[in-house]
């Protein structure tokens, strides 16, 4: 970057492009190098023409315009305008007018918000459009008391503004700007800023890996943003590494410390890692990483990856050759799960079978696959996480993508044994992992999460072709009687069924109270709250059956997580050492999946002087108690 150029009057721009108020009046700054002119047209016909600059940016100041005003881009004198590819709002959406955005308006109240870091948190993913009636940031505001008590971190799906009337928010077009739909650029501030006062941290979900169908303009300004070295799913690659990149990578790497430092949010969450593809040296994420400690400014950060490929360079040092995030998503965990609870290993769930072994090792090691051969892809697939603590995997049941990749977008609940999905939410929950929950599953939401995305005519019929066929990889949904009655996603009753059903919430209470109950155990109890950093170790009981043993600062702060996701069983006796307790001690009930507070049939003492009885379908968590004599 140029310094000359991001400094008028003695201040200094936050970002290297877009509009930013300074001194009496607004800074306009683009990268544009394939183009000889670039003007700026405000709305009521004022023009000004943009100076170049030797990096391929265009910039100008212009007195006396002030937050609130629209604009577009005259490229190379051509008719047709053009929104800023930085624009900070857009207020007809990505096909309209930018606006210029003053963030220091809105006054903070978070000041003694110290920010967030790994150990310890629950993550709650989020759909702001279907998290309410209304789908508006100050609508979720509103609800935001409603998550206190089962989670402690928030992870917002992504919001740059996308095409459409709704969506999940994957199509973004405009990185910089807030959707739209939801509200203002405040509205969303104030969401973060009520979150930070009740004690919740906020992450947002990014998607650097690919643009939207509808409303990308940025080819207009460079040829360069994409390249054909590289190939995703959604078409060509964004050019983190190839010829005419500088812009590029200014454009994301500013991205990621924009939400940090205008909207306060306490990390990222960055989608389908395994399709950003950077040859270079530091690669992107790793400079993405950096950039958000770095604008925190003190305040406790978490970046989280996806990695369909389970890359664990994401999660090792920098100096190390990592990128140096702090967790990764993991879909063994998952699927093992899904398969436990429901029998079904259709599709990429082909390789799991969901024993006592796989889950246990999952729980212990985060991915299952780490490089063994992967018979779904035909290839080996993933790395080893020798060194990595299990704390930096995320877990979960539910989340968007999984719940929406069925016929019907169901949940769990509505194919799972009672008892058996309260046993594995309880492995989740007092696990080593990191725990996820999607919206509603604390009290057992039976709204479904399909997919959705509103587009007219022969987008919305390719994306209805596109989801179908990708859905047919599950046998079960590539016969024509259930093809023929999938969701369209372009179909606005499509979106409104997936809105929580929030009377649910009284309605299932007993689901409700055991995630409120095994959050407030996972904070309270110091053992389970360390996430094994003492020590953890598990092994197999029986064909449905596991222990894992986590150690305590001594002996008796031990605990037992004892699972049990078959038939009631009894033993005499259990050839396992992990079962034995500390010297002059019993193993007691401390909690269990079974309590009929949690609509269970309760659970009998599972350790006595004739042996263990261990209740089915059925989670445990055990304490030493000394025994009497």
């Amino acid at each position: 970057m140029d310094p000359h150029a991001l400094r008028h009057r003695g201040r200094t721009r936050r970002l290297p492009v877009g509009a930013e108020t300074l001194g009496g009046g607004t800074h306009f700054r683009v990268w544009a190098p394939r183009r000889r002119a670039v003007e700026l047209v405000l709305e009521g016909g004022r023009t000004e023409p943009l100076t170049f600059e030797d990096t391929g940016h265009f910039s100008v100041f212009a007195p006396e315009v002030v937050a609130g005003a629209r604009y577009r881009f005259r490229l190379d004198g051509e008719s047709e305008l053009r929104p800023d590819p930085a624009s900070r709002f857009q207020p007809l959406g990505p096909h309209g007018p930018s606006q210029v955005v003053d963030p220091s308006r809105f006054r903070w109240g978070d000041g003694r918000w110290s920010g967030v870091t790994l150990p310890g948190q629950v993550i709650y993913e989020m759909h702001v459009g279907t998290f309410t009636p209304e789908g508006t940031w100050a609508a979720a505001t509103a609800r935001l008391e409603k998550l206190v008590g089962v989670c402690s971190v928030v992870e917002m799906m992504p919001v740059a503004d996308f095409a459409g009337d709704f969506g999940w928010g994957y199509d973004g077009v405009n990185l910089f700007a807030p959707t739209h739909l939801y509200g203002s650029p405040d509205d969303l501030r104030a969401f973060v800023d009520w979150a930070h006062a009740l004690g919740l941290g906020v992450i947002l979900d990014v998607v650097y890996n690919h643009l939207g169908p509808d409303g990308n303009y940025l080819g207009e300004f460079s040829k360069t943003y994409f390249t054909d070295r590289h190939e995703t799913e959604w078409g060509d690659a964004l050019n983190f590494d190839g010829e005419g990149n500088a812009g590029v990578r200014e454009h994301y790497i500013a991205n990621a410390g924009y939400w940090i430092d205008e909207f306060h949010f306490d990390g990222l969450r960055l989608d389908a890692t395994q399709s950003i593809f950077d040859d270079s040296t530091p690669h992107v994420l790793a400079e993405v990483g950096s950039l958000v400690r770095a604008t925190a400014r003190g305040r406790g950060t978490i970046v989280v990856a996806e990695s369909e490929s389970q890359d664990t360079r994401l999660l090792r040092r920098r100096e190390d050759g990592g990128f140096g995030l702090d967790a990764a998503w993991n879909d063994d965990f998952h699927h093992s799960a899904l398969v436990a609870l429901t029998g079904r290993s259709e599709a990429y769930f082909s390789d799991h079978r969901g024993t006592p072994q796989e889950l246990l090792s999952a729980t212990k090691h985060g991915y299952l696959f780490q490089g063994q051969h992967y018979a779904w892809q035909n290839k080996r697939r993933g790395s080893s996480t020798r060194g990595i603590a299990p704390s930096r995997f995320v877990t979960y049941l539910e989340n968007h993508d999984q719940v929406a990749n069925s016929a019907r977008g169901e949940r769990p609940r509505a194919s799972a044994h009672p008892g058996r999905l309260r046993a594995l939410t309880a492995l989740v929950l007092l696990g080593p992992g990191t725990p996820m929950l999607f919206q509603g599953q604390e009290f057992g939401s039976t709204s479904p999460f399909l997919y959705f995305a509103h587009h007219d005519g022969e987008l919305a019929a390719a994306v209805r072709k596109g989801r179908a066929e990708f859905l047919s990889q599950f046998p079960s949904i590539a016969q024509e009687e259930v093809r023929s009655r999938l969701d369209d996603p372009a179909d606005r009753a499509t979106f409104l069924r997936c809105k929580l059903d929030w009377s649910e919430r009284e309605r299932h209470a007993p689901i409700l109270a055991m995630h409120a109950d095994l959050f407030a155990l996972r904070r309270s109890d110091e053992t389970i709250q360390s996430q094994g950093i003492r020590g953890l170790d598990g092994a197999v009981l029986g064909a449905h059956a596991f222990v894992i043993r986590y150690a305590g600062a001594v002996e008796m702060d031990d605990r037992l997580v004892v699972v049990n996701l078959g038939p009631d069983r009894s033993f005499e006796s259990i050839a396992e050492p992990l079962l034995a307790p500390p010297a002059g001690a019993v193993w007691s009930l401390l909690w269990s999946s079974e309590d009929v507070r949690y609509g269970g049939d309760g659970t009998p003492p599972p350790e006595t002087s004739k042996g263990w009885r261990l209740r089915g379908e059925t989670t445990m968590l055990l304490a030493p108690r000394l025994e009497a004599k």
